[in-house]
């Protein structure tokens, strides 16, 4: 087991073995954060149920846990009640993959040891858990009800599932289903996302009628994500905008049916959105976002392959004094919108224009213009083919302190804008002092003259 020492008390380690029964509490005994990530498969290493057992029964002043590992390893008769020895400090638990019969086994445990008769000694499971998170075979209305059942003190639930296969009525979820979340009022986020990685699906049974339900059980959330829900329309949507009056993080995938009506009247409502991300919401045009802009304390903006969205909505968003992060990757903007981005008053941290197909070497000198110059540390221009060294001298004699730059996959990258980006001097420092991050991943003109200059 190798592991990286953050500031105590807090560990973060990579599992590249065998977890012996006297490591965890030798290390872990008065640790509060732990989060683990395993490579011992890549070495044919197993990491099996005993390891979890001495994880559990090691640290006991655990706060908040991370496990990205694929539990279908830990499969045994009592992996639910191994459970029990967990940290009743614990308020974080998050999962890497947990299969649907151990989950439920273990909820079916918590359950059971609720129901236990006064006289009889239970074991407690999770008496301070808050935050949940998982990634699961798929998200189901039995799913939905068991953790509502077994853990009623949540305040923050993440689920994912990736299916493999189209789910059946029975394995999937559906408006009953998101009508059992939150029956105890206490959620402040939710999160269910359904992944495309290994098949084209969405939550095919759930429409405007289950997201009407479940916004009017969950009144006091502050953070929604939601991806995948392809028959959820603008009246879904507004929904939880106009129900929640506390949200300020709204983050939707895949929403293949929301248009500029979601946002027609948000000038009206009491929102402060803070973080907003719409990828992939192809319908989405210039006038919807517009009117997202009226929010002026939008910090994050994230609308990556919103393929209707021009210069236009950059112009309104120009005009946002607090906006720090923002993708705009596969948008149709032009140099002009980089233009606006120039002149405008957004405080810009970081910047993504990955694959904006239409912009030039043109949009460098207009996007450092003005402020975002001082601002500015992150800048992707990947994926832009008609970008080319000229276009990096461009930004080398700006002298912007870039800490990453990405311009993987240009065919007209070469040897000669690493030159320049190593040339660099900002603020009177080392040539090239503030690059931190530079990839050139497939850039068509890279050799090896290019590693000269690293």
């Amino acid at each position: 087991m190798l592991l990286a020492f953050a500031p105590a008390p807090v560990i973060e380690a990579t599992w590249c073995g065998k977890l012996g029964h006297r490591a965890p509490r030798e290390a872990c005994l008065s640790e509060m954060v732990l989060s683990l990530n395993s490579l011992g498969e890549r070495r044919g290493l197993v990491v099996n149920f005993s390891d979890l057992q001495g994880l559990l029964n090691g640290c006991s002043q655990l706060e908040s846990l991370r496990l990205a590992l694929d539990f279908s390893t830990f499969d045994d008769p009592n992996f639910g009640h191994v459970w029990s020895f967990a940290s009743s400090r614990l308020s974080s638990l998050e999962i890497g993959y947990i299969p649907m019969t151990m989950l439920l086994e273990l909820l079916t445990a918590v359950m059971e040891s609720k129901q236990c008769k006064d006289y009889v000694k239970a074991p407690v499971f999770f008496p301070s858990l808050q935050k949940l998170c998982l990634t699961v075979d798929f998200i189901t209305d039995h799913l939905i009800g068991s953790i509502s059942a077994a853990l009623p003190s949540l305040t923050h639930l993440d689920l994912q599932d990736a299916p493999i296969i189209e789910p059946t009525s029975s394995s999937d979820l559906t408006n009953a289903g998101l009508q059992q979340i939150n029956p105890h009022g206490k959620l402040k986020h939710i999160s269910l996302m359904r992944s495309q990685e290994f098949l084209v699906t969405s939550f095919r049974r759930v429409n405007d009628m289950g997201i009407l339900l479940m916004a009017d059980k969950c009144l006091y959330l502050e953070s929604v994500c939601l991806g995948g829900f392809s028959r959820v329309t603008d009246t879904g949507f507004r929904a939880i905008i106009h129900s929640c009056s506390g949200l300020n993080k709204l983050r939707v995938s895949h929403g293949s049916h929301l248009t500029d009506l979601v946002f027609h009247d948000i000038i009206a409502t009491s929102l402060c959105l803070t973080h907003v991300s719409l990828r992939w919401c192809k319908l989405l045009t210039d006038v919807g976002i517009e009117r997202l802009s009226f929010n002026k304390d939008l910090n994050v903006l994230d609308l990556r392959d919103c393929r209707s969205l021009g210069d236009e909505a950059v112009r309104a968003l120009s005009c946002l004094p607090k906006l720090q992060i923002l993708s705009l990757d596969g948008t149709d903007i032009s140099d002009e919108a980089l233009k606006y981005l120039g002149l405008g008053i957004c405080p810009l941290s970081s910047l993504s224009l990955r694959g904006c197909r239409k912009l030039t070497n043109d949009c460098i000198p207009l996007l450092f213009a003005g402020s975002v110059k001082q601002s500015l540390q992150v800048l992707d221009l990947s994926r832009i083919p008609s970008v080319t060294d000229d276009g990096i001298l461009l930004l080398a004699r700006s002298r912007t302190p870039l800490i990453e730059l990405r311009m993987r996959e240009n065919p007209k990258i070469g040897d000669a804008a690493v030159m320049a980006l190593a040339s660099v001097q900002v603020d009177g420092g080392t040539y090239g002092s503030s690059l931190q991050l530079l990839d050139l991943y497939d850039c068509g003109g890279i050799t090896p003259l290019a590693t000269r200059w690293f």
